[in-house]
């Protein structure tokens, strides 16, 4: 083996682990963090970072154009994919309230919830009353 071999084994080895380690912070956080936007935080933002270096890792390990694209398209779909889906994880979440608004800095979808959110129901109706609205 050459020394650019080697060193370029060495980069692929290095980027692969550091990618698997990304992945196994995601993987933690997922059990550790306290409520639900937080461990969605921690499912998209560092598997996404551990999936393009273990891609990178395979592209510099494997040394072939071929399979670039394959490795971009697949990269791309996870950068695609992961942000969507955390965000309407989070969204619906918070709707059912099951995040902890304590936690929140800001809480900026307090109003768009409090405006899609039906009007209450103001009770039993009695008997021979008109119904409200149009006159």
């Amino acid at each position: 083996m050459t020394d650019t071999a080697t060193l370029l084994d060495w980069l692929a080895a290095f980027l692969i682990v550091s990618g698997a380690f990304f992945s196994l912070v995601a993987g933690v956080g997922l059990l550790v963090l306290p409520d639900l936007l937080a461990r969605m935080h921690a499912a998209a933002k560092p598997q996404v970072l551990g999936l393009l270096l273990m891609l990178a890792g395979l592209a510099i390990e494997w040394r072939s154009w071929v399979w670039l694209p394959v490795l971009f398209l697949a990269w791309v779909t996870q950068m695609v994919t992961a942000p969507v889906a955390s965000h309407l994880v989070g969204r619906t979440g918070y709707r059912t309230k099951h995040a902890r608004r304590e936690l929140l800095h800001r809480d900026e979808l307090a109003a768009v919830v409090r405006r899609a959110e039906p009007p209450a129901d103001p009770g039993p109706r009695r008997a021979g009353a008109r119904p409200r609205g149009r006159r």
